[in-house]
């Protein structure tokens, strides 16, 4: 299970993306995917209906595999890991290696 949410703010780390950064629009941690705002964009070809009136293309962003983002952490300016700390019974994640807490 990852630690990324819905919303945070990601790095991708391998891939023909490798470097660009975006926001988790979607995450689907039952299959190890997530989808990031101007990340994996691909063609959908669509037939004519009244949301398109023309059909033709139209970009869309699709899945990534959660192994190849990482967390981005401004203030060290770049992608890093998450761990998780449990104090007095409350969990909060925490960056790695730093130890700064991203929830709080």
């Amino acid at each position: 299970m990852s630690l990324l949410k819905k919303g945070d703010q990601v790095v991708v780390i391998a891939g023909a993306d490798r470097g660009t950064q975006g926001r988790i629009l979607e995450l689907d941690n039952k299959h190890g995917r997530a989808v990031v705002e101007g990340v994996n964009m691909k063609h959908k070809h669509v037939r004519r209906s009244q949301e398109h009136p023309n059909g033709g293309r139209v970009q869309r962003e699709y899945s990534v595999d959660l192994s190849n983002l990482a967390f981005w952490d401004a203030e060290a300016g770049k992608g890093v890991r998450l761990g998780m700390l449990v104090e007095d019974g409350s969990k909060s994640r925490v960056t790695r290696p730093g130890g700064r807490k991203v929830d709080a």
